[in-house]
């Protein structure tokens, strides 16, 4: 036949129970602290109830009652003169004697979580008169705990953090099962913990609960979230143990270790001569495999031929470089601009500066179009003076107007 878990439970602690008091004499134990006790009128000495101590094992799930211990008064010379009479919590309900020989059987299951212990009174009367021939005593029976709780994380599921790259052994967070067994009893609330899925990143300790890190360098750039697996295990982890497990969910959080990068090398952008000033001439971005508030990006213009013409600022939503004018731009005085414009961290991680700069560079060319521009004369105002006599169609002054363009287009009029 075979034993379920918590049958083998209580069968193992019942033979330990049994070897613990197989030796064990009845004790002669006073419990009243009365005055000697009178009756008839004649001074009598006050005698002492006798019984072993009052262990009962619980989870018992046995047909017949459960033997507790046995109720004596050393008044009792085993001719049936004394009864004995049990009252108390559970008196009848759970705890019965045998009023000739008082005898205690449990008669329900008991669970230790429920109630630890019984706190009872017994009497030994005469038979015949119904009168006390003892003191009333107060004994207690305790419900010794067999391991039939399994430990649990009243707190999990857990989520924690941890930054990236973090040195081996930082504390990630604390984990915490409790074990409904009698902790000064044995090792059934001993818990020990271990980690069933996690390794080889994380590591927990066996007696505190306290997860850490077990590897360096983990980049969150690679990977940003790991589950684990948290087992708690009673009876110190022994064999025969009852276990519970949790999980959590870590995430690494972002630390500033990357630098940005252009993703090319050059840029060409080509703008017609006309746009005005201020207008947007291009966008740019570099790259950050960081985020937050580490991916956020400055640029600046560091050098080219177009300092002054030029103006670069930050799109904060996006973190893209704009390139702006800031003067009219003229084809026929020059048609094309070169910049060198640099992308840097805000606020880069001193960790991780040994690793080379925190900025990059990338080459801007601006090609300046040519627009078709309209005839330009050559003064704004031209004074003529002509006599009311002059026929119609004399020529009175000349006017001169040039194309603007490189062309130099004729003009007509």
């Amino acid at each position: 036949m075979k034993l379920g878990k918590v049958e083998f439970c209580y069968f193992l602690q019942l033979i330990a129970l049994f070897l613990c008091f197989s030796g064990m004499s009845q004790a002669e134990l006073p419990k009243s602290r009365s005055k000697p006790y009178f009756q008839s009128g004649r001074s009598r000495t006050k005698r002492s109830w006798v019984w072993n101590q009052f262990f009962v094992l619980e989870e018992y799930m046995g047909s017949d009652p459960l033997y507790v211990g046995k109720l004596h008064s050393d008044v009792d010379k085993g001719d049936g003169s004394i009864k004995y009479i049990l009252s108390g919590e559970g008196a009848s309900s759970i705890f019965i004697i045998d009023e000739n020989t008082g005898d205690i059987h449990a008669t329900k299951r008991l669970d230790r979580e429920e109630q630890a212990y019984y706190t009872l009174r017994a009497q030994a009367l005469d038979r015949l008169t119904n009168k006390p021939v003892e003191p009333e005593s107060e004994f207690v029976i305790k419900i010794q705990d067999i391991n039939d709780n399994e430990p649990k994380f009243l707190d999990g599921p857990y989520t924690a953090g941890v930054p990236e790259m973090s040195p081996v052994g930082t504390s990630v967070v604390q984990v915490t099962a409790t074990d409904a067994d009698d902790p000064t009893y044995g090792n059934s609330a001993r818990v020990v913990y271990s980690i069933l899925q996690g390794q080889p990143y994380f590591s927990v300790e066996p007696k505190t609960g306290v997860i850490k890190t077990a590897l360096p360098n983990m980049d969150r750039e690679a990977k940003d979230q790991y589950l684990l697996v948290i087992q708690a295990k009673d009876m110190v982890g022994q064999n025969g143990g009852l276990s519970g497990t949790t999980s959590v969910t870590v995430t690494l959080t972002d630390v500033n270790d990357n630098p940005p990068r252009f993703p090319r090398r050059s840029y060409q952008y080509n703008v017609p001569e006309s746009l005005p000033v201020a207008s947007v001439v291009a966008r740019i971005k570099a790259a950050d495999a960081d985020i937050g508030a580490n991916a956020e990006m400055e640029y600046k213009i560091v050098d080219g031929d177009g300092l002054g013409i030029f103006r670069i600022s930050v799109d904060k939503d996006t973190q893209e470089g704009i390139i702006t004018i800031q003067k009219e731009l003229d084809f026929e005085a020059k048609t094309s601009y070169t910049l060198r414009i640099e992308a840097a961290n805000k606020d880069a991680d001193p960790r991780f500066l040994s690793l080379g700069p925190f900025s990059d560079t990338t080459t801007v060319k601006i090609i300046v179009e040519d627009v078709d521009e309209p005839p330009v004369f050559s003064s704004p105002l031209y004074p003529m003076e002509v006599s009311e006599a002059t026929q119609v169609g004399n020529i009175i002054g000349t006017v001169v107007a040039h194309d603007p363009d490189s062309s130099n287009s004729p003009v007509s009029k």
